[in-house]
């Protein structure tokens, strides 16, 4: 599954597509719970900020990975 995962992440890049995760996956990335994540949503308060596909959370990758990297 994960290597799926990076071939169609990686498909998308090529089509100027950014790599997302969902809420419950990018709040495991970043030891956070889910509603923390949907918080900073509904706020606007966050470190990071998410994109909306059809009405629903989505969590840019490089957004995560800056943040996993400002943290260090």
């Amino acid at each position: 599954m994960y290597q799926t995962k990076q071939y169609v992440s990686g498909a998308l890049a090529a089509h100027g597509i950014e790599a997302t995760l969902t809420t419950d996956e990018a709040a495991a990335a970043i030891n956070r719970k889910p509603q923390t994540l949907r918080k900073w949503a509904c706020l606007e308060n966050g470190p990071i900020r998410p994109i909306r596909i059809n009405g629903r959370l989505a969590w840019k990758v490089a957004d995560i990975q800056a943040l996993l990297n400002a943290c260090q």
